[in-house]
């Protein structure tokens, strides 16, 4: 059977849990959108993603097709299957509330990743505070000699995908990223696809 699309829309986000050993392939389906994931152990939620640990591990800023991502408790969550893209990181935070309004002088209500996040792991016990620094998917951070971080325009195209598979039991959290900046000016939906694993059936000879 093939695994359903789910479609998480504009400046929107989710919530789901995978076993390990399933498959998660996150799709931008029009090219040029970013999406924040974070992922806790599904059976104890203070083990969760970490950047620091990730980046420590894999000795990369940008991780890509054959690199994990890792937990606070130095395990290992989930391997990256595949990429089209190549172009994710770890260097910016969730969008909250916040950075409307110190970095964009924005005035009143702004969606944002993180109560995105928020909104929808809430259900499982987990706060604002308990979110983790997101595995930014798609997005495009450079930076100079001397450290200036710039964020530009997503090099992600229209069908774009990234494959992970979950190296344990987790909780994830995803979004299509509400920040301007992040998305080029333009914002839309984000696409994803859960394939669970497949056991095979026990057969007496």
């Amino acid at each position: 059977m093939k695994p359903l699309l789910n479609i998480i829309d504009k400046q929107s986000g989710t919530a789901f849990k995978l076993k390990k050993n399933d498959v998660l392939t996150v799709i931008d389906p029009m090219g040029g959108q970013v999406s924040d994931m974070v992922v806790f152990n599904a059976h104890d939620y203070n083990e969760k993603l970490s950047s620091g640990k990730s980046l420590d591990f894999e000795e990369c800023l940008l991780l890509t097709k054959g690199h994990h991502l890792w937990s606070n408790r130095s395990q290992q969550m989930m391997k990256i299957l595949e990429d089209t893209n190549g172009r994710n990181d770890f260097l910016l935070a969730p969008c909250s509330p916040e950075t409307f309004k110190i970095m964009y002088n924005h005035e009143g209500e702004h969606p944002s990743c993180l109560a995105n996040l928020t909104q929808h792991l809430k259900p499982f016990g987990i706060d604002a505070d308990a979110i983790p620094t997101a595995f930014n998917i798609f997005m495009n951070v450079q930076f100079d000699e001397k450290g200036k971080l710039s964020v530009l325009p997503p090099t992600s195209e229209a069908g774009d995908y990234i494959r992970f598979k979950a190296e344990m039991d987790l909780l994830v959290g995803l979004t299509a990223c509400s920040a301007e900046d992040s998305n080029g000016g333009t914002f839309k939906p984000i696409h994803y696809v859960i394939e669970t694993e497949v056991k095979p059936i026990n057969q007496h000879v």
